[in-house]
């Protein structure tokens, strides 16, 4: 220990300094310490003070209302905009098809799709409190809202079976009556989802996705690709069957397509088969060479443009009764009148 200690003094004149901490205790800490002993306070002073309105207090709740007039400012231009403009450019693309599909798992028109994608992440551009969180259309909650626009306007209220589809101008209006019914059913739960969750995050309960284990969230997701993938079948193969819903909807359509799988339109099928193929090909490319690619390819636009292409031209749907989107309207949607 001596020979330590000498060492000791020997490196600290050498180094020309020396660290020398002293020994706090507890008693010496509660003798030095001065602690801020809290005043009792009523409960009128408390909420007295909570209701005090400050400058500092405004700024923080505009800024946590409207956090785009925090962020903004702060924007790096120079480093961030060529990078959001192409992420911005490729979530476009995808959103295109994606807002149609979405929207006829909703059983609404396609262009309903368009103002999903839209008009939500609008909004949260000004709204937005995380980089992270997807805004945009979501498989599970369409197949929900569409098992409910069913539920309440079935095809049999208009008399339409699917399985007999027809051009007659009597048989469109009866489709058009439909669709306009349905409208009101989604915008009815739409609005009423909204204000639940208005009312959700006013009370903050975001917490309880804390407690959501890892085993619910993936059994959750697997069961909702079952479902779309299910519920796409009969389009992906071009089977007319009637729409299920509610329990063992899902039982039902994989044995209506089942049933009816000698009635397979062809065409639709290979059609389906290449775009799948020509999606799958190219997330995998993209993936794999993501570093040597400036931009990633866009296959669902080129897939868009094609098909859109090769069913005008060769005219799918009256040669070969390949059931094609219809005409997207511009501008506002407007529901018939009753």
């Amino acid at each position: 220990m001596e020979l330590a200690s000498g060492e000791d003094e020997c490196l600290c004149q050498r180094q020309k300094y020396c660290v020398d901490r002293p020994i706090y205790t507890q008693e010496y800490l509660q003798e030095h310490l001065h602690l801020k002993k809290k005043e009792p306070t009523s409960f009128l002073h408390k909420v007295a003070q909570s209701c005090r309105c400050t400058a500092k207090k405004a700024k923080s709740q505009l800024y946590s209302f409207l956090p785009i007039l925090k962020w903004l400012p702060r924007y790096p231009v120079k480093e961030f905009l060529i990078g959001d403009l192409i992420s911005g450019l490729s979530t476009g693309v995808m959103q295109l098809p994606q807002g149609l599909a979405y929207a006829l798992l909703a059983a609404v028109p396609p262009v309903f799709g368009l103002y999903s994608s839209f008009y939500p992440v609008f909004l949260y551009t000004f709204f937005a409190s995380s980089r992270h969180v997807s805004i945009g259309t979501f498989a599970v909650i369409s197949l929900m809202v569409g098992g409910v626009a069913i539920r309440i306007a079935p095809d049999a209220m208009f008399n339409i079976v699917e399985a007999n589809v027809t051009n007659s101008t009597e048989h469109l209006q009866k489709i058009e009556k439909r669709d306009a019914e349905r409208v009101r059913v989604v915008v009815a739960i739409t609005l009423l989802s909204g204000l639940i969750q208005l009312c959700l995050g006013i009370f903050r309960f975001g917490f309880v996705a804390i407690y959501l284990t890892e085993p619910l969230v993936r059994g959750f997701t697997t069961a909702a690709a079952v479902h779309v993938f299910i519920s796409q079948l009969k389009y992906l193969s071009g089977i007319k069957t009637n729409r299920y819903s509610g329990p063992l909807a899902v039982i039902y359509s994989l044995i209506a397509v089942l049933s009816n799988i000698s009635t397979t339109n062809i065409a639709t099928l290979i059609i389906g088969i290449i775009c799948v193929v020509l999606l799958l090909g190219t997330k995998e490319i993209n993936d794999r060479f993501k570093k040597k690619l400036p931009v990633p390819i866009p296959m669902e636009l080129i897939v868009v443009i094609i098909s859109t292409g090769v069913s005008a031209g060769l005219n799918l749907q009256e040669s070969y009764e390949v059931n094609v989107v219809g005409r997207i309207p511009t501008g506002i949607w407007k529901i018939p009148a009753q």
